[in-house]
């Protein structure tokens, strides 16, 4: 008996999309330089981390140079990240709230287990990641939203994996939907791993 496949629909996916800032040596280096700016002027607030330094307030109510360098970057990437999925919204039809902060995790530091709710994207660019050679450190993983499937591992099918990790290099930037739940291995490295963390929501614009 034979048979043909003439369809594959890929129904209830998770989009996860992964970009690379151009040339982002420049524009790392002036963020390092704000970031310990910022250090200097607060202590910081304590939300998903575990050690470090968490930034206060929205980042990008900032004018400083880099913080709107990328802050374009974002809203570029989060277009092309609505094409992708299919959206049929109009872009003036909508109105974006961006809200970000930035991240410190010094050796031993993580980020707990978490989702974001109330957001549509979110997503996280690198500004330093250090280098491990055979290491979670500093990975962060994203675990499967169904509850229901433990039957299906068995299958050892990619779109079932009870999670996935990832360790983004810095200039890299990752956008994932809010609800689904994140968390950061701790740091195992002397050295820091610095990201900036953002939630982008959107509302009908006034008309």
């Amino acid at each position: 008996m034979q048979i043909e496949r003439h369809r594959y629909d890929k129904l209830f996916s998770t989009p996860l999309l992964r970009y690379q800032v151009a040339d982002p040596d420049g524009l790392n280096t002036t963020l390092l330089e704000e970031a310990a700016r910022m250090r200097g002027a607060t202590g910081g607030v304590s939300k998903s981390n575990r050690g470090g330094w968490h930034s206060e307030g929205n980042l990008f109510d900032q004018d400083a140079a880099p913080i709107t360098t990328l802050r374009s970057s974002i809203e570029a990437a989060l277009e092309d990240a609505n094409k992708a999925i299919g959206s049929k919204a109009k872009p003036d039809a909508l109105r974006l709230k961006l809200f970000g902060w930035m991240n410190a995790n010094p050796k031993g530091a993580f980020n707990a287990p978490h989702t974001h709710p109330g957001a549509h994207w979110s997503g996280v660019y690198y500004v330093s990641q250090p280098e491990v050679e055979d290491s979670n450190s500093g990975m962060i993983e994203f675990l499967d939203p169904r509850t229901d499937l433990p039957h299906w591992r068995i299958l050892k099918a990619a779109p079932f994996r009870l999670k996935k990790k990832l360790r983004p290099q810095p200039g890299e930037m990752i956008l994932f939907p809010s609800y689904l739940v994140h968390w950061v291995y701790p740091n195992e490295t002397e050295g820091e791993r610095v990201s900036i963390a953002f939630n982008a929501t959107y509302k009908a614009a006034r008309r």
